[in-house]
């Protein structure tokens, strides 16, 4: 079957703010836009996309946070995932975002999470992340949520971040 790559809804649109709604039942349609979700992921380039960002108000998120040349990729893929437990050391990453192009900024999370999901087979899973594994699974999920990574920051910060997005978004509607 082809992969289709979706367009990534640019910040700001209001569906990037609104909470996706849990995965009922897992369909060959939820399969397909997993699929396609990797796709444009990796076609970005990114390291994780939540559904809402396709523009589908459904809890599904895909990541794959290998970084290294030469190394396989592990591409994961989560049907209603939720954070079970979040550790008190907290960790600072430079965040960037494909609804959010060219911008950057640190945000302060927990270092290490468990997550409880379903994967693409219908199976509740369960796995301890850290690093930048453990920052993608988070930065995902609040995207279910309706919360992006620069709801982290700083008004002033904010509205910059903002204001850049809304002018890069303008420059592409007219190419």
């Amino acid at each position: 079957m082809d992969r289709m790559k979706r367009p990534i809804l640019i910040h700001p649109d209001p569906r990037l703010k609104k909470v996706a709604t849990p995965v009922a039942d897992l369909s060959d349609e939820l399969r397909v836009l997993a699929d396609d979700m990797l796709e444009t992921m990796y076609d970005a380039p990114g390291i994780g996309l939540a559904a809402p960002q396709v523009g589908i108000l459904q809890r599904a998120v895909v990541l794959d946070c290998v970084r290294e040349e030469g190394e396989a990729p592990r591409p994961l893929i989560m049907f209603n995932p939720e954070i079970i437990a979040a550790s008190d050391d907290t960790k600072v990453y430079e965040e960037g975002c494909l609804s959010i192009p060219e911008q950057y900024a640190e945000v302060t999370r927990p270092a290490e999470v468990t997550a409880r999901w379903i994967d693409r087979d219908g199976r509740e899973q369960q796995d301890t992340f850290d690093g930048l594994w453990a920052v993608c699974v988070q930065h995902e999920i609040d995207h279910l949520d309706g919360k992006l990574f620069i709801d982290y920051l700083k008004p002033m910060k904010r509205q910059m971040i903002t204001r850049k997005s809304q002018k890069l978004k303008r420059e592409r509607a007219r190419d």
